[in-house]
Order: structure tokens, then C-alpha cells, then sequence
């Protein structure tokens, strides 16, 4: 007599949320300010407003563009605004920060959208191989939003989960 093969997974009841499906898409550029300050450590005004004005800002057509520094120098806040009154017309979308940051903002304002009443009572997994640079702040700020709707939050795949929360009875 053959024995009857049942996915339990398929059957569990769990909602699998892949927070690589919120990943940023888009090309990415940078503008690091480095390249313009004088002896590597200080802006000047006059030859920053120059050196902008020459820049060739098409080359950022469509792209998210991230606005830094990469060494320690203090850049005043008005050079990040020359910069975006440039790109502006050209890029998709302009950011201050490295492209770690960049994540941790696109991913909290992606979650932002997120309508957690949808979830309620539900049992959750949140999906946790990721082949893209899912930042923890993002597994973070999913299950502060979930929390206060959902039934559980496992970390993992629904075959071997970490258990993160479980509503109390």
C-alpha cells in the first residue's frame, strides 16, 4: 500500500512575506563629494558652484542618485542642495547617504505603504535568504508594523523557522 505524500508546509497556514520583493529597483549612481574638496579636506564655494556647472548631469538620467562623502571631511549642508538643484531634472531620485543608508530609507518608506490590518490574525514567516542586500532594519521595522496585528512572526523559510513573536492568548 503507497503512503499518501502531504506538503505540510502548503497546508500550515502561514503567510511567507519576501522582503526582497520590496528591494529598490533602479540603477544606482554616486556623486561623492570627495572629488571636489580642496587638498581632500575642505569645500570651497566658488570653485564647488564651477566644477557643478561643468558636470555632466545626463549621465544620471533615471538613476537614484546618492549624494556623500566618503572621508570624514565636514561638508557644509548647501552643498548637498547645489547638488540636487542639478541633478533634479535628471535623476529618478536623489538621496544623502551611502547606498547602505539609501536601503534602509527606500526600505522604510516601502514598508510605510504596507496596510498591516490585511494581515491580522495571520500567522507569519519572513522569509530570510535573501540573494539582495535586505538590511536588518528592514526585518525590523516589518515586524514592529506587524506586531501589534498578526497571530505570530517566525524568521526563516516555513520549513525551519526561528519563532520571533507569538500573540498571547
Amino acid at each position: 500500500m503507497e503512503e499518501m505524500l502531504v506538503n505540510r508546509v502548503a497546508n500550515s497556514g502561514l503567510t511567507t512575506i519576501n522582503l526582497e520583493d520590496f528591494f529598490p529597483t533602479g540603477e544606482i549612481a554616486h556623486f561623492d563629494l570627495v572629488d571636489y574638496l580642496f587638498m581632500g579636506l575642505i569645500l570651497k564655494e566658488k570653485d564647488f558652484r564651477e566644477a557643478l556647472k561643468n558636470h555632466d548631469w545626463t549621465q544620471y538620467q533615471g538613476k537614484v542618485l546618492l549624494v556623500y562623502c566618503s572621508n570624514d571631511s565636514i561638508i557644509p549642508v548647501w552643498a548637498y542642495m547645489l547638488v540636487a538643484t542639478y541633478a533634479e531634472p535628471f535623476a529618478k531620485d536623489i538621496f544623502q547617504g551611502d547606498q547602505e543608508t539609501y536601503y534602509k530609507a527606500a526600505y522604510n518608506r516601502a514598508l510605510s505603504h504596507i496596510d498591516p490590518a490585511s494581515y491580522a490574525g495571520q500567522r507569519i514567516v519572513i522569509k530570510g535568504c535573501s540573494d539582495k542586500p535586505v538590511p536588518p532594519a528592514a526585518y525590523l521595522e516589518l515586524t514592529r508594523v506587524l506586531k501589534p496585528h498578526v497571530q505570530s512572526i517566525m524568521y526563516g523559510e516555513p520549513c525551519s523557522t526561528v519563532p520571533i513573536y507569538k500573540r498571547k492568548s
